[in-house]
């Protein structure tokens, strides 16, 4: 089947900020809110997100008397950042190219002890998130206002996945999408509350307003998520399931979609395994379903090296057959020093046999 290699290219270049990634979490039996101001993960870091960036992640940590850098700006206002750009070779288009991808400041102000106002400003796709998280009720719940990512499955910081993007909706053209609605794009503004029943059980429901424009009615979407963790031994487990239900433009159409997907990983010291599935009723189409997964294997080769293989699955109508989409990433994630990444990618797309459409990227991302 013929596959479309450019739009997946231009898809590389939209990736957004590093956010909570799952493996990191399972690996240590953390939760998003035990490294991230954010209670869902992402943007600005807590003191101990930026501990781990700095002493635990990288091959390399600094003395602290040559490290003068600090994210607290004063007692109660802290800053950070992340910035990402990517060397690419396509092999259809025989050509490659350096582009810039994003470049995110965040700013988090601690109004009280309970209470946080956090922004963020892509100044590379001019993206801009903003608002407050209240963890005024009992174990840490929460209660969040403002413009916001729902939060939907597994979070992880490659859009490319189809459960989170694929390839950025760029077939639209020729009548088919490649992805879910969860891009780098996505922002809602509304209300989300996020409910710790245990230190380990969080169900989140968010009610908003998309704002990206022409592609959604002003009809307000709706998103529900829950996860469970549970540590046997050494081993940490995750398992949940996710809703989301939205109203979606297509040229003269509107679709009332809704999405139910399920998720699952395992993590111990040096290994991490997670998977994501996803279907989508009246999403490409109305009476059409729509099928998404995600499955990533990742192991610490050494400290600061990362060796990870990801699967990713996309079936925009699953009544039609040879109409999908797959493909596999090796990669290398190695961080030399604090705050640097270096992560060369090789991406095989699944096709009819003799297709040569295969890419490389190489991205740097640095962050605080």
């Amino acid at each position: 089947m013929k596959r479309f290699i450019l739009s997946l290219a231009l898809g590389f270049f939209l990736i957004t900020e590093i956010t909570a990634l799952p493996r990191f979490a399972l690996r240590q039996g953390d939760r998003c809110i035990d490294c991230h101001v954010n209670p869902t993960g992402g943007i600005v870091r807590n003191e101990n997100g930026f501990y781990f960036g700095k002493n635990v992640l990288s091959l390399i940590s600094p003395r602290e008397k040559d490290f003068a850098l600090s994210p607290a700006i004063t007692e109660n206002l802290t800053v950070g950042f992340d910035y990402r750009t990517q060397f690419l070779y396509s092999q259809e288009k025989d050509r490659s190219d350096f582009q810039d991808m994003s470049g995110s400041i965040y700013l988090n102000a601690s109004v009280s002890e309970k209470i946080d106002v956090i922004t963020r400003y892509d100044f590379v796709q001019s993206i801009w998130e903003g608002y407050a998280v209240a963890r005024i009720f009992p174990n840490n719940s929460y209660i969040k206002a403002g413009s916001f990512v729902p939060y939907y499955g597994i979070r992880i910081d490659d859009h490319t996945a189809y459960t989170k993007g694929g390839d950025f909706g760029l077939l639209f053209s020729l009548g088919r999408i490649q992805g879910m609605i969860y891009n780098p794009f996505y922002i809602e503004t509304g209300i989300e509350i996020g409910a710790y029943f245990t230190d380990d059980i969080l169900m989140t429901a968010s009610i908003g307003k998309p704002k990206s424009g022409a592609l959604f009615s002003s009809d307000p979407s709706f998103t529900m998520r829950f996860e469970a963790g549970r540590k046997i031994g050494n081993v940490n487990l995750l398992a949940g399931a996710s809703f989301a239900a939205f109203e979606r433009k297509i040229l003269s159409s509107s679709l009332r979609s809704k999405m139910y997907g399920g998720f699952a990983g395992v993590g111990v010291k040096y290994f991490s395994l997670t998977g994501e599935y996803d279907i989508a009723k009246d999403y490409a189409a109305n009476g059409i379903n729509s099928r998404a997964a995600m499955i990533e294997a990742a192991y610490k080769i050494y400290v600061g090296v990362d060796a990870v293989l990801r699967y990713d699955y996309f079936d925009y109508d699953d009544s039609t057959p040879d109409n999908e989409f797959e493909h596999i990433i090796l990669g290398i994630e190695f961080f030399p020093y604090s705050f640097v990444e270096v992560r060369p990618q090789y991406r095989i797309n699944l096709e009819s046999e003799g297709s040569n459409n295969n890419a490389f990227v190489l991205q740097f991302h640095f962050w605080y």
